[in-house]
């Protein structure tokens, strides 16, 4: 006898067989029960995921006689009566199956419908199943279009698709439709483990999950892959056969990246790539694998009892090293980039440029931990100044620029950090600076780190919209508005910045506030905005030549299109 593929011989006979789509399951099988049966069904979604099979299941059930052929409509065919074997075995003359992709013109849809004129012949219904039918023509839907719509009682129509957009409104609306959703990995792998099981095949489980997660959703792939498998392997299904089958890149190989990525070892990413590169692994694969892994990081931070107890032990310890925004910030980057390899001559090229570009974007470390090959600003930068300046006109070219600040020496840095002598002299440790000497002091301090490059992601979004509310010789208090900006870990990073480039001690500390805030850098930079907004628009109503289109040509000034030209 020859050899049947997994995928043909492990087909669900029944609905109870059916892996992954209970929801389609169980409307179908509720309306069998019940006998409110629809006239056309369509079942939607992307390739392998059991469109035919509930097809001809439907069928199974609705011509089913039992076993002692006395059966009715029901939702848990015999499979050993005739009409179940032949459906089964493709021959049963009641069930049409067209595959419109080939047949898709007018004439063999009407070839089709003239069949609908006679009863069954051998079974209770018929059954006339289309796969594919967005590929038929505009004419051929026309064709179908009344059949479709009030058909013999005898004649059920069932459509599939894998693109129900090309699907015209009036044949969906005159059918039940049902999405068959992809399958998670997770319901893949325990469906292969049962195949092989009742194979007598071995098979190591974080095989099945490569065969799960490379076949996207789809059993009818898992398993086609899986008999790959199992020819490539030799009789057995291992993990190292596997990786190397699907050509995918062990995890050692992506942490060994991420933890480079974490330390900011530009130099130890080179050397990863270049190691990978002699190995012959794909780029697209490794980034696709720190996707994955930057997954499960995430899930570590955020949700650890979602994590699964299997992952590397490194994982853990990354998921305190990198703060949740890098983790994003990276994922970002690795999802982004594989649309780039295809683009460079070089494949591991692109790939190192990626890397290092995560390295490029990462945010600042914290105090004692600068990153290797990351050059830090050395020469001072302008800051604009703490008030808000004349707003220029409409035509007006780019503002003088602003009086640098330097960076503090020491003993300025320690005189900025701490409370001003005279309230101190008082007695009034924890006294509050006035509150415009604060604030003017605190923007002029995030204009100055912004402009110099050392706030990023999270942290550059709490220094701008948090307003200095007190300044004590141990450490300042800020208040800001946002409870997720105000995190902990987010105050933290910017406490390292700030003691950085202040030149206090580690005993120095930073108090976050939550609460109503009312002068920030980010409020002023609105205000700066606002103001330039309204001297360019009142510029361009005052200008003589605008006056004059609008009395003699009847012109109007469009809303929202008058900008100033520095911005």
């Amino acid at each position: 006898m020859s050899y049947v593929v997994l995928a043909r011989k492990y087909r669900p006979r029944t609905f109870a067989e059916m892996v992954g789509q209970e929801h389609v399951v169980r409307a179908l099988s509720h309306a069998l029960r019940s006998g409110r049966l629809h006239h056309a069904y369509l079942f939607t979604g992307t390739r392998g995921i059991g469109k035919t099979t509930v097809s001809r299941i439907l069928a199974k059930s609705l011509n089913c006689t039992g076993p002692n052929g006395q059966g009715g409509i029901t939702d848990e065919p015999c499979g050993v009566c005739p009409s179940c074997r032949d459906i089964d075995a493709g021959r049963f003359v009641d069930y049409t199956e067209l595959d419109a992709a080939s047949n898709r013109g007018v004439d063999e849809v009407q070839t089709l419908l003239e069949q609908a004129v006679y009863k069954p012949v051998q079974g209770r219904f018929k059954v006339f199943m289309i796969d594919e039918v967005h590929m038929l023509t505009h004419t051929a839907f026309n064709a179908m279009l009344k059949t479709l719509e009030e058909p013999p009682e005898y004649l059920k129509f069932v459509l599939a698709t894998t693109d129900p957009q090309k699907v015209p409104v009036t044949v969906l609306s005159r059918c039940l439709q049902f999405n068959l959703r992809p399958m998670a990995p997770a319901t893949v792998a325990e469906h292969l483990g049962r195949v092989l099981q009742a194979e007598g095949i071995a098979a190591e489980p974080a095989a099945l999950k490569l065969l799960a997660r490379a076949a996207r959703g789809s059993m009818r792939d898992a398993l086609s892959l899986t008999d790959q498998a199992i020819a490539y392997g030799g009789g057995c299904v291992q993990e190292a056969t596997v990786r190397a089958m699907l050509g995918a890149v062990e995890q050692r190989h992506v942490l060994a990246l991420l933890q480079a990525l974490a330390a900011r070892d530009a130099a130890r990413l080179v050397e990863l790539v270049e190691a990978m590169r002699a190995e012959g692994l794909a780029a697209a694969a490794t980034l696709e694998e720190l996707a994955a892994l930057l997954q499960r990081l995430a899930l570590w931070q955020w949700a650890p009892q979602a994590a699964d107890d299997e992952d590397e032990p490194g994982l853990a310890e990354l998921a305190q090293r990198l703060a949740p925004d890098h983790v994003q910030l990276l994922y970002s980057l690795a999802l982004h980039g594989r649309a780039e390899l295809g683009l460079a001559p070089d494949e591991y090229a692109a790939l190192t440029m990626v890397l290092l570009r995560a390295l490029t974007f990462a945010p600042p470390p914290e105090a004692g931990g600068a990153p290797q090959a990351r050059p830090q600003a050395q020469a001072p930068v302008a800051s604009p100044a703490p008030s808000a300046p004349d707003a220029p006109s409409a035509h007006a070219t780019a503002p003088a620029p602003s009086p640098t600040v330097p960076t503090p020496a020491p003993q300025e840095a320690a005189e900025l950090a701490c409370a001003p002598p005279s309230s101190l002299a008082a007695g009034q440790e924890g006294a509050a600076d006035p509150c415009a000497e604060l604030a003017n002091d605190w923007v002029a301090l995030v204009e100055q780190l912004d402009a110099a490059g050392r706030l990023q992601a999270l942290v550059r979004e709490l220094a701008l919209n948090s307003q200095l509310v007190q300044r004590q010789l141990q450490g300042w208090v800020l208040r800001c508005a946002s409870p997720t900006l105000a995190q902990e870990a987010t105050g933290q990073r910017l406490r390292a910045v700030l003691a950085q480039h202040l030149g206090v001690g580690d005993d120095w500390h930073l108090q976050l506030q939550t609460g109503p805030v009312d002068d920030t850098p980010a409020q002023r930079r609105t205000a700066q905005r606002q103001a330039r907004q309204r001297a360019a628009e009142q510029a361009i109503q005052a200008d003589t030549v605008v006056q004059a289109l609008q009395r003699d040509w009847g012109a109007r000034i469009v809303a929202g299109s008058i900008e100033p030209l520095d911005g």
